[in-house]
């Protein structure tokens, strides 16, 4: 009886730590992290030679070096998280940390976190979506005529979502269909001259396909040795961006607007010089709504972003283009990690993971790719060049602020050891 409750006991913990795994891998978080924090919750129940193995469609885990191992499929948790789904993620997590969460228990609560129903209605999140399209184009220096066409657009998109939301099969085509729609009313409303054909107007509805997280955390764990999981997320990031550009390139073909007139111009017409800093808090609410942050996290959200954003401003006045995302990156990572140590604070995983958009590789790759695309090749290759630097300087920047937290938490007598 007593070998048969022991092992039950294992059962139960590897199952919980598979769930723990998948719904991790579902939050976005880095797999060299998983792991390691998986490692940890095995050695808090008694199992410090716990193996794991943390892949893009499946978590594999061994309590003991020699024993079976067990394997999570991911998919069947569809698609990521939403803040308050990963804020309630990390309380499970933390317990579990300290060992004081029976397995089996600890199981049903993930489930119970996948199963959590938004914060905010439909209508809320399709406002957020508006809000954070908003926010997106004030940081390009759009035109009064592209923030208009960039709110609209939002809503439309933000419906689109939730439309494909429901239906798995059109969850990979929705990128063509929302960009296609995008670009094609555009270009509509730009041949009687209603409006301009600038591809700032086009991308910041897009914002919630741009890929900018999925290529950051993708460098960042190629750079961790994860070379399956990095280079899986790298292609699945290269094939949105061809997705979102082959709509955009469509529609211009469709409604009859030559490829050659798809540039971004280059003068702005919103609140000036001021206008992305106005669009890093607006970022921060549409993040709010859109994704249902958790109660009483706004505040340490809009602070995270405006940590990031002005360590890239400097970053750029001393350093240059390139170094500014790389500031803003170890800025911005920094910051959340020691929010979340406070009582009221969010995980970090909630606060950072919104900077990908403030910090913009993706919405920049997006650009580079259409122009390229469109025959204007040298405007196009600058601007993608452009978008690789920023991706890789924030990768590195996300890389670096994690251990820099570690020493400051260390030597602070303030903060407790990370």
């Amino acid at each position: 009886m007593r070998t048969d409750r022991v092992v039950g006991e294992a059962e139960d913990l590897q199952q919980f730590l598979l769930f723990l795994g998948s719904a991790l891998t579902a939050a976005g978080e880095a797999v060299n992290r998983i792991e390691e924090r998986l490692c940890r919750v095995a050695a808090a129940y008694g199992a410090p030679q716990a193996r794991v193995s943390v892949l893009p469609t499946y978590v594999v885990v061994a309590l003991r070096p020699g024993r079976p191992a067990t394997l999570e499929p991911t998919r069947q948790l569809r698609g990521g998280l939403r803040l308050d789904q990963t804020a309630a993620l990390f309380e499970v997590l933390r317990s579990a940390e300290q060992g004081g969460l029976p397995p089996d228990q600890g199981s049903r609560q993930v489930q119970a976190v996948i199963d959590m129903p938004p914060r905010f209605g439909v209508t809320v999140r399709v406002l957020g979506h508006a809000v954070l399209t908003v926010g997106i184009c004030l940081i390009l220096h759009p035109t009064w005529g592209d923030l208009i066409l960039a709110g609209l657009f939002g809503v439309l998109v933000g419906l689109l979502r939730l439309a494909g939301a429901r239906f798995t099969g059109l969850q990979m085509l929705m990128p063509v269909i929302a960009a296609f729609s995008v670009a094609a009313l555009t270009f509509l409303l730009a041949g009687p001259g209603w409006a301009g054909s600038d591809l700032r107007a086009m991308v910041a509805p897009l914002v919630t396909f741009l890929p900018g997280a999925t290529l950051t955390m993708a460098v960042i764990e190629i750079s961790a040795a994860e070379m399956i999981t990095g280079s899986s997320r790298l292609v699945t990031g290269f094939l949105q961006l061809l997705l979102l550009t082959f709509g955009i390139l469509g529609a211009a073909q469709a409604v009859g607007i030559p490829p050659a007139n798809l540039g971004a111009r280059a003068t702005a017409g919103v609140a000036g010089a001021a206008a992305p800093w106005l669009g890093a808090f607006i970022v921060g609410i549409g993040s709010y709504l859109l994704h249902s942050g958790p109660r009483r996290s706004l505040g340490w959200l809009c602070l995270v972003l405006y940590a990031g954003w002005i360590g890239q401003y400097l970053g750029g006045l001393m350093l240059g283009g390139y170094l500014s995302g790389f500031v803003g990156a170890v800025t911005l990572t920094v910051v959340a990690y020691t929010v979340e140590l406070l009582p009221s604070g969010p995980p970090a995983l909630v606060s950072f993971l919104p900077g990908f958009w403030l910090l913009v590789p993706g919405a920049l790759s997006l650009i580079g790719m259409t122009e390229y695309l469109s025959r204007d090749v040298v405007r196009g290759a600058e601007d993608l060049l452009g978008a690789v630097g920023s991706m890789v300087a924030v990768a590195l920047g996300v890389l670096c602020g994690y251990p820099l937290f570690r020493t400051l938490a260390r030597v602070s007598s303030g903060l407790p050891r990370a």
